[in-house]
């Protein structure tokens, strides 16, 4: 089907990119604004791939006649003036033109700006009977349904921005169902699922009669927040669908990854479409650098990687990122590459990497596939006979400069970027994805803020129709709230990556790093958005190189036991310190690697220190660890600002977690009653100073139960 995809929420001025799904590059397709708000004067171009900006709010519908038919898509307009401002709210516009040096700075204050951070939503789908007839409220209105028959409800619960001073009451919400189930509602001979909805619940929900339901029905929504006299400000955009039992995409369930049969119901299915696979909740990640990670002749490297997979497992890791394995120029890093339907000779066949990832799996981890879907090498052959060459057919399937030179970031002068809006780079990229998303869990997506979002959309929808657990993870820096729409499960977070190094430099206090989560919904991330928490990786020098390793034990204990999916990247469990070198696995610290083990432990064991336990902050007092003090004060080699407590809570557990970042044990008291047992250690951490007064005794980190009332 080469319907565009979901409906799209955008601000006046703001542009998206209008792509064919699933294209035949010789085929031919045309875009049409069809209906528009009165005053609009917005247009689409003329090629397959094409951009829209709407001029005015209100909703849109854009018209793709296409191969298979005609297919509309609509756009929801917010008003916006962004004067001054740059309109960063998707992949492969603004954002890619921003100066790489400022963007994280300028694009993270104006997203914290008070009264600028955007409210968040959470959609849910249920099916309900019962009840009298009742006027619906469809865009034709005025059709008369019996809620006896069956409806399918869909829910938004809107939550304003952290730091606004709205209530939840002061939120209005915006609902669009998905044309695609429209239009398939439409050819199966069934009412308009768009003209037979009624909203009701003052704007909180809308329900479809269930006769109108196609084989899925998806309905979006988006929060908006309206300040008197300033623009709105809109969430990022939420959906849940109802399936036909047994006609839908295989895998459909709820939060605990388990198949939904509504009781009521028992043909229908409900889902949350952007929901992190289930997972994920207890994911801890391992990073292999695969061409130093193990001591390998040339084209054995896979098979070396999979001998130390018992160890990886040992550790307690339970996903493998592997960096890029295909053919590639030679470089050591893997990203240029030069074919991307086979292995690179360097480490081994095909073969031998299925081999890989069935180890993996034997030993219950999950294997995450590097995706590289923005430039190739200048090696590959489309870029040696396109270069310098403009009559050539592949000319067109790269960006150029006016220099003659392609199109390339950072001044990177072995890359070209592709050129998505050429339908045969498209199609050649959705093949790729075709041959390596069967062979394992997840991708990890490269530079995923280069790429338009489009394509990321049609990724999504593309392997979560064959698997609802495939894991997708982007690596944007910073990061962008609007690439959860539809797009990515889990996302770097720079942000914490960078506030832990500022702490280790004592340039911060360590109480910053729960700025730096809370920052997560202040610039609008959902609720169920999660991230991937890190020290260090491949692209960066090692922690302990840089801060010591004092502060590297209590950062990697952060990351562990604050809220999100935590890494380790290969030899930061040995206390490695070359980036890229080859792991010096005959010279590892055993006492760093018991650590670690002792850290993933503890929070396998400890649901409330991963994703789905909420974070709140305690009060503390710190001091060295000399408790003959009077009165305490922190001293020598301890600061209070080396320090931070937190609570750590789901329904079952309360817990309080105390990270030092000194080079000195410290003493903290906390003004919560707690137990006296360090759940990392299992030896007793509680003290008494010279005044009486209990304190948690901390080396690098120490995480205790709150004691029951």
């Amino acid at each position: 089907m080469h319907h565009p995809g979901p409906p799209r929420f955008l601000a006046t001025g703001e542009q998206t990119e209008l792509a064919p799904r699933d294209p035949n590059p010789d085929a031919t397709y045309a875009w049409r604004v069809a209906d528009a708000p009165p005053g609009s004067e917005a247009t689409v171009g003329d090629d397959a791939v094409t951009a829209f900006t709407p001029d005015v709010p209100g909703r849109y519908l854009l018209g793709l006649d296409a191969p298979d038919g005609d297919h509309l898509l609509t756009v929801r307009a917010f008003p916006a003036s962004y004067e001054g401002v740059d309109v960063a709210g998707s992949s492969g516009t603004a954002i890619r033109d921003r100066d790489a040096d400022d963007a994280p700075v300028e694009y993270a204050a104006r997203e914290r700006h008070e009264g600028v951070g955007r409210p968040r939503v959470r959609v849910d789908a249920s099916v309900a009977f019962g009840g009298d007839a009742e006027s619906t409220g469809g865009e034709t209105g005025g059709e008369e349904t019996r809620s006896g028959a069956g409806e399918a409800v869909f829910t938004a619960t809107p939550t304003p921005n952290p730091e606004s001073a709205f209530d939840a009451d002061d939120l209005s919400v915006t609902f669009v169902v998905d044309d695609r189930d429209v239009e398939t509602a439409v050819a199966d001979g069934r009412t308009s699922p768009r003209d037979a909805l009624r909203v009701s619940d003052g704007g909180r929900e809308l329900r479809v009669p269930l006769d109108a339901v196609p084989d899925r029905l998806r309905v979006h929504a988006v929060a908006v927040a309206r300040d008197s006299g300033e623009d709105p400000r809109v969430s990022v955009a939420d959906a849940a669908a109802v399936e036909r039992a047994g006609d839908g995409p295989p895998g459909a369930t709820d939060a605990g990854g388990e198949a939904v049969l509504t009781p009521d119901a028992p043909d229908f299915e409900t889902l949350r479409l952007n929901d992190p696979p289930a997972w994920t909740r207890g994911a801890s990640v391992y990073e292999v650098f695969v061409r130093t990670f193990a001591d390998a002749d040339e084209g054995a490297a896979f098979d070396a990687i999979a001998e130390r997979i018992p160890r990886i497992a040992e550790l307690g890791a339970d996903t493998l990122w592997l960096t890029p394995v295909l053919g590639h120029d030679g470089k050591p890093h893997g990203y240029n590459i030069v074919d991307f339907f086979d292995t690179a000779d360097d480490l081994g066949e095909r073969e031998d990497f299925e081999a890989l990832v069935e180890t993996a799996h034997d030993h219950g981890m999950r294997v995450l596939f590097d995706f590289v879907a923005n430039h190739t090498a200048r090696d590959h052959e489309w870029f040696r006979d396109a270069y310098q060459n403009p009559e050539s057919p592949y000319r067109d399937r790269y960006e150029w400069q006016e220099s003659g030179e392609p199109g390339t970031y950072f001044d990177w002068e072995l890359i070209a970027n592709l050129n998505h809006a050429n339908l045969d780079v498209r199609r050649f990229l959705l093949d790729v994805i075709d041959e390596w998303a069967p062979l394992v869990d997840g991708f990890r997506c490269d530079m995923a803020w280069a790429v338009p979002d489009s394509f990321w959309r049609e990724l999504r929808d593309r392997v979560k129709d064959i698997d609802r657990e495939f894991l997708l993870m982007d690596e944007t820096i910073p990061y962008i709230p609007g690439f959860h729409e539809g797009m990515f499960d889990v996302h770097f977070d720079a942000t914490l990556y960078f506030q832990l190094r500022q702490v280790g430099r004592g340039a911060e206090p360590a109480s910053s790093v729960l700025d730096a989560v809370d920052q997560r919904a202040e610039i609008g991330f959902p609720d169920h958005a999660e991230f991937l928490q890190y020290i260090e990786n491949h692209d960066e020098t090692r922690y302990r190189v840089e801060c010591g390793d004092a502060a590297a034990a209590a950062a990697g204990a952060a990351i562990m036991t604050l809220p999100g999916v935590p890494m380790v990247y290969a030899g930061q469990e040995i206390g490695q310190r070359g980036r890229r070198d080859a792991i010096a696995w005959d010279h590892a610290r055993e006492e760093v690697r018991d650590r670690y083990e002792r850290l993933l432990a503890t929070r396998r064991d400890h649901p409330a220190l991963g994703p789905e336990g909420d974070v709140s902050r305690v009060g503390y007092h710190v001091a060295s660890g000399d408790l003959s003090e009077r009165p305490i004060v922190a001293s020598g080699d301890v600061h209070p600002d080396d320090v931070v407590a937190f609570r750590r809570h789901d329904g079952d557990e309360d817990l309080i977690v105390v990270l030092n970042f000194a080079p000195a044990d410290a003493s903290v008291a906390i003004d919560v009653a707690h137990g006296e047992r360090d759940l990392v250690t299992g030896e007793r951490c509680v003290v008494e100073d010279g005044e009486g007064t209990e304190r948690v005794r901390v080396d690098d980190v120490a995480v205790v139960p709150v004691a029951e009332e």
